[in-house]
Parts: structure tokens; sequence; C-alpha cells
């Protein structure tokens, strides 16, 4: 038991002196900002191709998707923000407004690589229209994975309804709507961790190598925004002190503590990996 306590103290100790020299702080205010700004650029380029293909009720789907995992009082009046910006009509696609619209979306991947480099102490050089291809792929890859899901969410509701008049006895089991986007945005950050901790940093890991990681930014994501949602019922007087930019800082605090135990996450990955490799060059 004292082992594993010397060892868990050893490997957190490691991860949070490398946060620290790092420039964690300073790169998790980075990504927040970067993050922000992507926010609006991505679901304008994801509505627009989605329009284009038909999917007219991409928006709404969309943005429960990335918002029913904020704690309301974050996600609210951003979301608010974020449908009134997707209701305005656009026949634009691929015109040069959407195209930058995706560039300046990848920024928010770029800020991720960044993040994610100096977390594994990897240095990167790869060809810098590599990087930005793979950065704009992330992005069409992530509007395809929300199209693909807000159609299925769309035929969700026409689908239990079918499968409980066939089967009376599984409607306890069904849930409701808004249960199903909840878990499936849950799964789709897991699923989104998963790759940009695999494949954005240079060099290359095992998935094993970054469980640890994700489990920790999982966990702490879920603490750090319920902490951060109750200081803001609570204690918060953002509203008195910012005015009408109250809803703005307090997305960018709130990106900044996710920010923060993102790049931690990366941080304990390479903390533990360096301790193995030390223990693996011990004589037995």
């Amino acid at each position: 038991m004292l082992r594993i306590i010397a060892i868990t103290k050893r490997v957190l100790g490691d991860a949070l002196g490398h946060f620290n020299y790092d420039d964690g702080w300073a790169l998790s205010s980075h990504i927040a900002l970067s993050a922000l700004l992507a926010l609006f650029p991505f679901l304008i380029f994801a509505t627009s191709l989605a329009s284009f293909l038909g999917a007219q009720a991409f928006a709404d789907t969309a943005v429960h998707l990335i918002f029913d995992t904020w704690p309301d009082a974050i996600a609210a009046p951003i979301a608010r923000e974020v449908e009134n910006v997707l209701t305005i009509q656009r026949g634009d696609f691929l015109t040069i407004g959407i195209l930058a619209a995706a560039y300046f979306a990848s920024n928010g991947i770029e800020a991720l690589r960044v993040g994610l480099n100096r977390a594994y102490r990897v240095i990167d050089t790869r060809s810098i229209f590599y990087l930005r291809a793979q950065s704009l792929a992330f992005v069409v890859l992530a509007t395809i994975g929300f199209l693909i899901v807000s159609t299925l969410l769309v035929f969700l509701p026409i689908a239990i309804g079918i499968a409980e008049r066939t089967l009376p006895w599984i409607t306890p089991y069904t849930g409701t709507i808004a249960l199903w986007r909840i878990s499936i945005a849950a799964l789709i950050i897991v699923f989104a961790l998963i790759v940009v901790h695999l494949y954005l940093p240079a060099g290359r890991r095992k998935f094993r190598d970054i469980v640890p990681g994700l489990l920790f930014t999982l966990v702490f994501w879920v603490v750090g925004s319920s902490a951060f949602a109750a200081y803001l019922g609570h204690f918060s007087s953002y509203a008195s002190t910012y005015a009408g930019l109250a809803s703005l800082m307090i997305a960018l605090v709130f990106l900044y503590i996710v920010s923060a135990i993102f790049i931690l996450g990366g941080e304990l990955n390479a903390a533990i990996k360096r301790y193995t490799d030390a223990r693996a060059k011990v004589p037995r």
C-alpha cells in the first residue's frame, strides 16, 4: 500500500511539475481562446455542409450534442448565441467565407496539438502543410460524424416508437431523446479524446499508454465543471463585474479549466511512461 502511495505521489508530482515547466497555464489559455474562436466557424462550416447535403435539422442537433455536456449555467447563454448565428440562411457552401470558417475551425485543432506535443515532450518535424491538412481533415471528419449522428437522432424517435409498439416490455428502458443525446455526446467526447491523443501529437503511442490520461481527463472534467457551475450558482459576480460580457467570460473560464485538465491528462500519460521506462532500465 505504501509503495502504491509512493509511486502515485512520484508520478503525480512529475506530471504537475512538468505541467508548470511546460507553460501549461499559458497553453490552457491558448487552447481555451482557440476553442472559443473555433466554435462558431466550425458550426457555420458544418451547418453549411449539412444544408448542402439536405440535412436542414443539423443545426439544432449539433448545438445539443456540443452543449448538453456543459453545465446549464455555462452552456445556455453561448448556446443561444450559437443558435442565432446558425439560423441565418446561407447558400454559400464552398465559397471563400465557408472555406475560411473551416480554416479558422482548424486552429482549434492546432491548439490541441501544441498542448499535447508539449505534454508528451515531443518535437513535431512534420511539414506545416501536412499538419494543417490533418487539422482540416479532422474538422471535415467531425462535421461528417455530427451529420451522421444528427441523422440518426432524427430517426431515433421513430425507431423507438416502432420498438415500443412491437415490444411493449422495453418501454421502461428506452429513455428519452434528451438522454440519448447526452449519451451519444459523451461517447463522441471519449472517441474524440482517443483520436487526438493517438494521432495529433508527434510520435506514436499505444492505446494502453493514453488510458490513464483519458480517465483522469473525463473524471476531472466532470468534477471541475460541476465545481465551477456550483460556484456560478452561489458565489459568482460575473454579471455585475462584466455586464454584457459575462457569458463570454464564463465560457472562457470554463474552457480554461477544461483545457488545463486536458493538458494534465497528457502530462500524466507522459509521467507514467517515464516512470515505467525508468523501471524497465533498473537491473532485476
